[in-house]
C-alpha cells in the first residue's frame, strides 16, 4: 500500500516516465509512502484503475501529455466514480495551459502547472499533515480556483537543489527501455509552434553532479542515452564536457541522442564529434522549414546557409546518424514551398527526414496566425492542422499520407539502397532524377507520385508487412519507372539482407542467384546503434 501513487500512461512500454522519476526522487520523507506506476495507452482502463487502487492511495498524481490525455481522461472519470474521496492531482505540459477548457481538469481535484519537481511533494505534505489544512499552502504554492478544483502554479525550481532521478531507473529499464537524461532545461528560441517558446532562458544542471550520475548509469550497464535538452550545442563548454566524458568511456553499443541547433557547430565540437565511431551518435536537427519568410512569420531564428553546411559536414566527415525535421502546415508554407524545402533537405543527405504535421499545442503562440492564415485545427489530441489558406483539407491529407509512407519506407532504413531508385536513373546522383529531356524531377514529386499509386493499391497507411512493401516497390519500379527488373531485385535483396534477413522474398527469387548470400552485405550484427539506425549504415 502507498498513500501516494504517481502514475502515467506511456505511448509504449519502451518509454520511461522521466518526469515522474523526478517527482519521486524529490519526495523527501514521503518517498517511502509513494509508489510509481507506469502503464501504456494500449492497456484497458479498468486494468490500470485496478492496479492503482490496489495501493489504497489517498493521493494519485497523474502526468498528462498530448499522447495520453484521452485515455487518462477515461481513467480519471472511472477513478472518481469508484473512489471519489481520492485526491487526483494532474501535471504535465498538456494541462499546464488552457486548463479551464479541459474535461480532465473538471474531473480532477487539482492541477500543478509548470515544473512540479518540488511542488508536488510540498502539496502532498500539506494535504497529508493532519495538523495542517490545504489553505495554509496558498502563500507557498499560489493556488487559485479552477473548475471544481484548483490550479497550483509551481515555483520554478533551482536545478542545483533537485535530487537527480537516475538511480530510480531499474536494471530492467537499463536493459530494455529508453533512458532519458538532461543536462539543461529551457530554450532560448521563440518558435511559435513549440512549447519551448514559453520557457525562460536555458538553465544548466551542475555539470559535475550530472556527470557523476552518468558514470553510475554506465557502471550499471546503460549504453543508450537520450538527451532531452532542447539545445545541446548551445553551451559549448557543457557540450564539450559531455562529449569528452563519453569519449573517454567508449564501450561497444554506446549510443547517444542529442537535439542540436542546426546552425551552431563550431570547430571545437567538430573535433570531438569526428572521434566517435559510426553509429554512436544521433543528432536530431530541427530544420522545420527552409522558407525564410515562414521562419520570420513564426519567430524562428535560423541561418539556413550555416545549417546546410553543417549537415553536409556531418554526413561527409562523421559517423553521426542525422535525423532532420520538417513541418507540414506552417502559416505561409504552400505545397510548392514545402516541396522545395524537402528536396533541399534530401540533397543534404540526412539518414532520416521526419515529416511532421503542425500541431496546435496548448499555450503556444502559433494561434495568433489563425485569422490571417485561416488556420483550422482538430479540437482533439494531437490537435493537428486540418486546413489553412494555402493548404485545404485534401492537400494536408495527401501530405499526411506522404509523411506516413516516407517514415515506413525511407526512415525505417529497410530500403536505403532502393529508395533513390524512385527518383534517380541508374548512374545518376541519387539526390535527383532526370527525365529523358533533361528536366530535373524532384524527390518530392517522385515520391508523391509513388504515394498516390501506393495508396490507390492499398488504401491504407499502416499495417503493411515488409514483404508486401517489397512487392509494391518491385512492381512500381519496373512497371511505372521502367527500371530493369534484375537491377531492382538486386537492390531490394541487398536492402533485405542489410536488416539481418536471409529468407528470399517470393518476388525476388527468380533474380537471386544461389551464390548470393548474406555475406555480401554487412548485417545489423556488424553495426552499432539501435536496429533502425543500424540499417542506415550502408556497407
Amino acid at each position: 500500500m502507498a498513500d501516494i501513487v504517481l502514475a502515467t500512461l506511456n505511448a509504449r512500454y519502451i518509454h520511461c516516465a522521466f518526469g515522474l522519476r523526478y517527482l519521486l526522487a524529490n519526495m523527501g520523507e514521503l518517498q517511502s509512502e509513494t509508489a510509481l506506476l507506469e502503464f501504456t495507452i494500449q492497456q484497458p482502463t479498468l486494468e490500470i484503475l485496478d492496479a492503482i487502487l490496489a495501493h489504497q492511495p489517498r493521493i494519485v498524481g497523474l502526468s498528462i501529455y498530448i499522447w495520453n490525455v484521452t485515455e487518462t481522461t477515461r481513467l480519471v472519470a472511472d477513478l472518481k466514480r469508484v473512489c471519489p474521496g481520492i485526491v487526483v492531482v494532474l501535471g504535465g505540459p498538456e494541462v499546464s495551459y488552457e486548463a479551464d477548457e479541459q474535461e480532465i481538469v473538471r474531473l480532477a481535484d487539482h492541477v500543478i502547472s509548470g515544473e512540479a519537481d518540488m511542488a508536488f511533494a510540498r502539496f502532498c505534505r500539506e494535504y497529508l499533515d493532519p495538523s495542517s489544512r490545504l489553505e495554509r499552502a496558498v502563500d507557498v504554492l499560489d493556488i487559485v480556483p479552477i473548475n471544481t478544483g484548483s490550479l497550483i502554479s509551481a515555483p520554478l525550481p533551482t536545478l542545483a537543489d533537485l535530487v537527480l532521478p537516475y538511480d530510480l531507473y531499474s536494471d530492467d529499464d537499463l536493459a530494455h527501455r529508453v533512458i532519458y537524461v538532461e543536462a539543461s532545461r529551457g530554450c532560448p528560441f521563440t518558435c511559435e509552434f513549440c512549447l519551448s517558446a514559453l520557457d525562460i532562458p536555458v538553465r544548466q544542471f551542475p555539470l559535475e553532479q550530472f556527470l557523476a550520475a552518468m558514470e553510475l548509469l554506465l557502471r550499471r550497464g546503460a549504453r543508450q542515452f537520450k538527451f532531452v535538452d532542447r539545445t545541446f550545442n548551445l553551451n559549448l563548454k557543457v557540450g564539450k564536457a559531455i562529449l569528452e566524458f563519453f569519449l573517454n568511456r567508449l564501450e561497444p553499443g554506446l549510443f547517444l541522442h542529442f537535439e542540436m541547433i542546426p546552425d551552431r557547430l563550431p570547430e571545437s565540437l567538430k573535433d570531438l564529434i569526428v572521434r566517435f565511431p559510426s553509429g554512436a551518435l544521433q543528432f536530431e536537427v530541427g530544420i522545420q522549414t527552409f522558407n525564410e519568410e515562414v521562419c520570420e512569420l513564426i519567430s524562428r531564428r535560423q541561418d539556413n546557409r550555416l545549417a546546410e553546411q553543417n549537415l553536409v559536414w556531418l554526413r561527409e566527415h562523421t559517423g553521426v546518424h542525422v535525423h532532420a525535421d520538417l513541418i507540414v502546415g506552417l502559416p505561409g508554407e504552400s505545397v510548392e514551398s514545402f516541396a522545395a524545402g524537402f528536396d533541399r533537405l534530401v540533397r543534404l543527405g540526412p539518414h532520416e527526414i521526419q515529416v511532421g504535421i503542425l500541431k496546435r499545442l496548448r499555450g503556444t503562440p502559433i494561434t495568433r496566425h489563425d485569422g490571417a492564415w485561416q488556420m483550422v485545427y482538430s479540437p482533439h489530441p494531437p490537435y493537428e492542422i486540418l486546413s489553412n489558406s494555402l493548404l485545404n483539407f485534401s492537400a494536408i491529407q495527401e501530405l499526411r499520407r506522404f509523411a506516413r509512407y516516407w517514415d515506413t519506407i525511407a526512415n525505417s532504413g529497410n530500403f536505403v539502397e532502393t529508395l533513390p531508385m524512385l527518383w534517380a536513373r541508374p548512374g545518376d546522383d541519387a539526390s535527383i532524377a532526370r527525365s529523358d529531356d533533361g528536366i530535373v524531377v524532384s524527390p518530392f514529386v517522385a515520391f508523391r507520385q509513388f504515394v498516390a499509386w501506393y495508396f490507390d493499391r492499398e488504401a491504407r497507411t499502416s499495417g503493411i508487412p515488409l514483404g508486401r512493401l517489397i512487392e509494391l516497390l518491385f512492381e512500381y519500379l519496373i512497371a511505372i519507372r521502367r527500371l530493369p527488373a534484375a537491377d531492382v531485385a538486386e537492390s531490394l535483396w541487398r536492402d533485405y539482407q542489410r536488416g539481418g534477413r536471409n529468407d528470399k522474398p517470393h518476388c525476388l527469387r527468380p533474380f537471386i542467384d544461389a551464390s548470393q548470400t548474406a555475406s555480401q552485405v554487412r548485417s545489423m550484427g556488424d553495426k552499432t546503434g539501435p536496429k533502425r539506425q543500424a540499417r542506415h549504415q550502408v556497407g
